[in-house]
């Protein structure tokens, strides 16, 4: 169990309020506990119990003062810089403007190249993707063919000719002049 405090806690308060849970619960803590803990660990108590009490007497004091109504301007100071580093600093923010084109130019272009690119490809893939049904449509076509064929190659089959003996009857009668057309 952590003690919390309103407002502000400091770096001291915590460690202190980290360690005094682990002995007894709060608002319980004797004299007897305190004389367990090193010298370290009392002084950042004492520091803790310091600053508490302090905060209390800050925050009754603020409960009676009455706030006006129009916010409390701070001053900015602005601090002044040679003329060199003035200069140093527009150079700075020139070079720094040119780089900002050049990479804003720099990602443009790629953009625009892989745009193109991609257009490339999408005309590529539309012409394979029309040369695909083209084939496809030739593969029926020829499979119709070969098909509407069928029936003659069976009869030769049946008949005892192949289309080798065909062949060769044909380049004989070539050979022969007899080729009778």
């Amino acid at each position: 169990m952590m003690v919390q405090h309103s407002g502000q806690v400091s770096a001291l308060e915590v460690s202190a309020s980290a360690i005094v849970p682990t002995l007894s619960p709060a608002g319980s803590l004797g004299f007897d506990d305190f004389t367990n803990l090193t010298p370290l660990v009392k002084e950042e108590l004492r520091f803790a119990i310091h600053n508490k009490r302090q905060f209390h007497r800050m925050s009754s004091t603020l409960d009676t003062v009455t706030v006006s109504e129009r916010p409390v301007e701070t001053p900015v100071m602005k601090t002044e810089f040679s003329p060199e580093e003035d200069e140093r600093k527009k150079r700075r923010r020139e070079r720094n403007k040119i780089a900002a084109a050049k990479c804003r130019n720099k990602k443009k272009e790629k953009t625009e190249c892989l745009q193109k690119e991609s257009e490339k490809l999408e005309t590529i893939n539309a012409e394979l993707k029309a040369q695909i049904e083209e084939l496809k449509n030739e593969k029926q076509h020829l499979i119709y063919m070969l098909n509407l064929h069928r029936p003659t190659c069976i009869v030769r089959a049946q008949n005892g000719r192949t289309p080798e003996d065909e062949r060769n009857l044909f380049i004989q009668q070539i050979k022969e002049g007899t080729l009778q057309g």
